[in-house]
């Protein structure tokens, strides 16, 4: 259909034709509630069409999803899995100051001021294909989209004197990245499990039908057993055909970056194992943004300092953080237990 023949008859047509094949209501929403409705706003200012098809039409409601905060005691085990100096920083830096992932990788030197503690935010790093990269590159660097104006705010001063100290011993410069992207430098190596003792009996039938002893060649690729004894037996084996010059192990493949931080390898080799060891399975970077608000909140600050650190247009999008913590209805919860108990009191 031409964009001046679509009524509002047509949208709702269209979202009833969604739901009944199945839709979910997240889905309609993103559809009609930001793709369509996108483009008819654009459409109306630019005179295509002279009303606005999809305003007013109803969708089926979406669930507010509970925010995922972990608590301090969560956040240190999370901090104490991670495998490195430089990470534990940047993770440190993000829950004190509940930067967005494109801010705060790309932070450099000169958007800190060492001696007031504060952090300037202008910029973001979106990372993009080379097809929709102007310059064929990964990284594109944008000036702060929201509200079109520089985010200033305070840091606490132990992060403050860490960052400098990185900055010092890594040598940075004042246009320099604070936080960069370290390639492997050396191919990675399983160890070897041949100590465990073996499981009884063979492996189990492969699609054939066939089993082996455990601990053999045979039963790590023919029956495909990953016990760590089978596992053992097979790195032994490729250790010593590398110690014998007969293999040559794989050079670690690095990113093409230009030091920025990708964000989803940093979620598979650093964040996600962290998270496995620290028992906090579905936990993303982003919920540190989360933690930030939920925490400042509940230790007393102002709701608008709050909403100006984060850069909310919104001061209801900051006070959805109200009461988000675990532990937020335990006033409620202590003042039920002494009625109970008064109660319980008097009748006695």
């Amino acid at each position: 259909m031409k964009m001046r023949d679509i009524m509002p008859e047509h949208v709702r047509e269209w979202v009833t034709y969604m739901t009944g094949k199945g839709a979910s209501a997240y889905t309609i929403e993103f559809a009609k509630g930001s793709v369509l409705n996108a483009i008819f706003t654009t459409a109306l200012i630019d005179d295509v069409v002279t009303i606005h098809p999809s305003h007013g039409v109803k969708i089926p409601a979406t669930p507010s999803k509970p925010r995922r905060i972990i608590t301090p005691a969560q956040f240190d085990r999370l901090y104490q899995a991670l495998p490195d100096a430089d990470s534990q920083l940047l993770v440190e830096t993000d829950i004190e100051s509940g930067m967005r992932w494109g801010e705060l990788t790309e932070i450099r030197v000169r958007d800190l001021d060492f001696e007031t503690g504060i952090l300037t935010i202008s910029r973001a790093v979106v990372e993009l294909t080379q097809d929709e990269h102007p310059d064929g590159g990964r990284f594109l660097v944008k000036d702060y989209p929201k509200d079109k104006e520089y985010r200033r705010f305070k840091l606490s001063e132990q992060i403050i004197a860490k960052l400098q100290a990185h900055a010092v011993a890594k040598g940075l410069g004042s246009d320099d990245l604070v936080f960069t992207y370290q390639p492997p430098a050396q191919p990675k190596t399983r160890r070897s499990n041949t100590s465990a003792t073996p499981p009884r009996g063979m492996t189990e039938p492969n699609e054939k039908g066939r089993q082996y002893r455990h601990g053999t060649l045979t039963a790590y690729n023919a029956a495909k057993c990953r016990c760590e004894h089978c596992r053992g037996a097979y790195a032994d084996y490729r250790a010593r055909r590398r110690a014998g010059g007969v293999d040559t192990p794989r050079t670690p493949r690095a990113r093409d970056t230009d030091g920025h931080i990708p964000a989803d390898w940093f979620r598979h080799q650093v964040w996600l194992p962290a998270c496995k060891a620290a028992g906090l399975d579905g936990v993303r970077t982003h919920d540190l943004r989360h933690a930030h608000a939920s925490w400042l909140l509940a230790g007393g600050a102002d709701l608008q300092v709050v909403k100006e650190r984060l850069g909310h247009a919104s001061i209801a999008t900051t006070e959805k953080y109200l009461h988000s913590l675990p532990t937020a209805d335990e006033t409620a919860l202590d003042a039920l237990t002494r009625m109970r108990n008064s109660a319980l009191a008097r009748s006695a």
